[in-house]
């Protein structure tokens, strides 16, 4: 994969396969590096809340695009598969954003609605795609709709065909894929995958929700794990050194990942 047209079609086509896409999320050189190194690794995604807890900041766009795009570009930079970024919602300009992702060597993005009226979220997929197009690269948008996120006070059945609407439309617009993260139980993802497309749904790993394999047998597309998985290795840093002021030792199974 020597160009970034070759790595987007190789991410895209990951999307597509009967095996769901797992993809673990990173947020430094080390961490990209510690994953990439594994044989299972197929394409990684940066996590956007945990890029900007590395540098002290709040998530929602508190850290600047030019600072988590230098982050960003490193990581492209350390491994030798495709990287999708978090692009939050675009930065305030999704295409320009996605242009200097782009000049960054990513291939792949997620951007968020927010729940913005469906025009104004339909016309940022368009940015992004247009401007990969521009860039010459089949760019690999995985559209976010954050109406489970967002949607406490409205019954089950309101977000389903809310999110099945604006997938719909967002696929119509270019997104490769349609990430519904949020607490979704088997029969909800059913709904979703019919609703939206079989190998069009891509969801979040979080503590109570299915498994990889239980959302493959669904007709997802794609799991990731958001700041997740920073959490469990600050969990267990902060456990490791909780055991050492306790007069603990490193144990001997630690492996030299960096």
């Amino acid at each position: 994969m020597t160009t970034p047209r070759d790595r987007a079609e190789t991410l895209a086509a990951l999307h597509t396969a009967p095996e769901i896409l797992r993809v673990v999320n990173v947020w430094d050189v080390v961490s990209a590096k510690a994953i990439a190194a594994l044989p299972e690794t197929k394409a990684l995604a940066t996590a956007g809340h945990s890029i900007a807890a590395t540098f002290g900041y709040p998530d929602d766009e508190n850290i600047s695009v030019e600072l988590m795009l230098d982050m960003v570009g490193r990581i492209v930079d350390a491994v030798d598969v495709p990287v999708t970024a978090d692009l939050d919602a675009g930065f305030g300009n999704p295409g320009e954003t996605t242009r200097l992702a782009i000049a960054k060597g990513v291939v792949g993005a997620n951007v968020e609605d927010r729940v913005k009226p469906l025009a104004e979220a339909v016309a940022a997929v368009e940015a992004v795609i247009a401007a990969g197009e521009a860039e010459g690269v089949p760019f690999v948008l995985n559209a976010r709709t954050d109406v489970f996120l967002k949607g406490a006070d409205r019954s089950v059945d309101d977000k389903v065909a809310d999110a099945v609407e604006r997938g719909r439309a967002f696929l119509a617009a270019g997104a490769t894929s349609v990430f519904v993260p949020g607490k979704l139980d088997a029969e909800t993802t059913r709904r979703l995958v019919e609703g939206i497309g079989e190998r069009k749904v891509s969801v979040i790993g979080v503590p109570g929700n299915l498994t990889a394999a239980e959302y493959e047998a669904l007709g997802v597309a794609r799991i990731s794990y958001g700041p997740q998985t920073q959490r469990v290795a600050l969990t267990a840093l902060q456990d490791l050194a909780i055991d050492l002021y306790r007069d603990g030792e490193i144990p001997a199974t630690v492996r030299e990942l960096n």
